[in-house]
């Protein structure tokens, strides 16, 4: 057994992975107070505060074999303003750079957003490389960019597509660190042992909920229902218009549906592109479309994020068949295969053949977390965005499994009690609940 700490911990992603390769944590730090909560509850120890205090002066982080940080994303994130390390937040890496100064853990494992590795943040994304290897560690100079819906279900993967970068580093010294510099990352971006993503099925892979056992508080309201059922039926009209399989991979504007485009002076080029689309998409198929437009009273009662359909459902016969989002952007199909990465705002996926959105339950299997654990009385809203904001259980065992079998020698050295755990480790993730309690054990320390 290796010991693990747990930086910018949020719920447990992190600690769920590595307690199941055969590690025991020794401390967390987790500064939001909903998710310290959760971590408490259901790791049974105690969390730490802010990590910036316990990183200057005296260092609180106690010695571990194995540091794992999914450090703030949102100053490298495209939906904040990707300051990157001008932003506050962003310079906590720093206060991860002090515990590895201090505490040399043998292996790493950082996450983080897959914009830190973009265009945006060479610089930034050179600074954390060059800081690593400086304090010993050998790592990969191009970001390992992965997703747990490229990993079968034997593996740990999950059906969401989740691309997060992960840097993952062995201490041998600055020297070999280097000397012996890669750009390979650790593993490719790309299906696993041949898998095929669009084999996950959502109805089986998770699994969902038995509709018995889910609240109405999950149900659609009935003017989403009335939504679904106003552009299902569009659905259903260009397949019979058209006869072909596929619609529009473009978004489609009903109000755009004019015999002649009406692109307005300035117009963003990407904007008129679209327009342009949707005019000869409409000319195409006129008749069928003003039968729609007037069953539906020229969609009059719909908001006008609900006039758009972002169609990404291939050859799907119905909206029914697929998993919805309504999006400021409109509404967006997919085939119920894998969902989109799920995020901290609530835009949660909805499962149109059910007629409601997934639930918290639902979203913590898709983040690999176990079905014992209990986010307790919370929000909705507080677990929605704790899943957004975690790590996914089965790619961080992956990455992390990958990276000590990849790098067995130098590990069995500085750490032989994390290669022998890991090489004891079955190739999927069983998460146990905690049989001991922590806080009795003193293996963590409150703020």
């Amino acid at each position: 057994m290796f010991q693990f700490a747990d930086l910018f911990a949020g719920v447990g992603g992190f600690h769920a992975a590595l307690g199941a390769l055969g590690g025991r944590a020794v401390f967390a730090s987790e500064i939001d107070p909903a998710a310290v909560a959760v971590y408490e509850r259901n790791w049974q120890m105690d969390v730490a505060g802010d990590i910036v205090r316990l990183t200057q002066g005296r260092m609180e982080v106690p010695s571990h074999d194995v540091l794992a940080a999914g450090f703030p994303c949102q100053p490298f994130s495209k939906s904040g303003f990707q300051r990157g390390m001008a932003e506050t937040r962003g310079t906590l890496f720093w206060n991860i750079c002090r515990v590895l100064e201090e505490r040399r853990p043998a292996v790493i494992l950082l996450e983080n957003v897959r914009n830190l590795a973009g265009p945006r943040h060479k610089d930034t994304w050179a600074t954390i490389i060059r800081s690593l290897r400086d304090l010993g560690y050998k790592t990969s100079g191009r970001p390992t960019v992965f997703s747990p819906h490229l990993l079968p279900p034997d593996l740990g993967g999950s059906p969401q597509t989740r691309d997060r970068v992960f840097i993952a580093g062995t201490y041998v010294g600055r020297e070999r660190a280097w000397a012996e510099a890669t750009d390979d990352p650790l593993v490719p971006h790309a299906a696993v042992d041949g898998w095929d993503p669009w084999s996950w099925d959502l109805e089986s892979a998770l699994p969902l909920e038995s509709e018995d056992e889910v609240s109405d508080l999950y149900r659609l309201s009935d003017t989403e229902a009335e939504w679904i059922a106003i552009w299902d039926d569009f659905v259903r009209t260009i397949r019979a218009d058209s006869g072909d399989m596929r619609l529009p991979g473009f978004p489609i504007w009903a109000d755009a549906f004019q015999s002649t485009p009406h692109v307005p002076p300035g117009t963003a080029a990407w904007k008129a592109d679209f327009l342009r689309k949707n005019s000869d998409f409409y000319v195409a198929h006129r008749e069928a479309l003003d039968a729609w437009l007037q069953r539906h009273d020229q969609l009059r009662d719909l908001p006008a994020s609900r006039r758009k359909l972002e169609w990404q459902a291939q050859d799907a016969d119905s909206l029914l068949e697929t998993i919805l989002h309504f999006r400021p952007s409109g509404i967006r199909a997919k085939k119920a295969t894998y969902t989109p990465a799920l995020v901290a705002i609530t835009q949660t996926t909805v499962l149109a053949a059910r007629g409601r959105r997934m639930t918290p339950r639902e979203t913590a299997r898709l983040q690999g977390l176990p079905d014992w654990f209990d986010f307790g009385a919370q929000s909705d809203a507080a677990t929605y965005k704790q899943m957004g904001n975690g790590v996914n259980v089965g790619a961080a065992y992956y990455i992390l499994r990958t990276h000590v079998l990849k790098n067995l020698e130098d590990v069995s050295m500085v750490a032989p009690h994390v290669a022998e755990s890991v090489l004891a480790s079955p190739p999927t993730p069983v998460v146990s609940r905690p049989s001991v309690d922590a806080r009795a054990a003193g293996v963590a320390r409150s703020a």
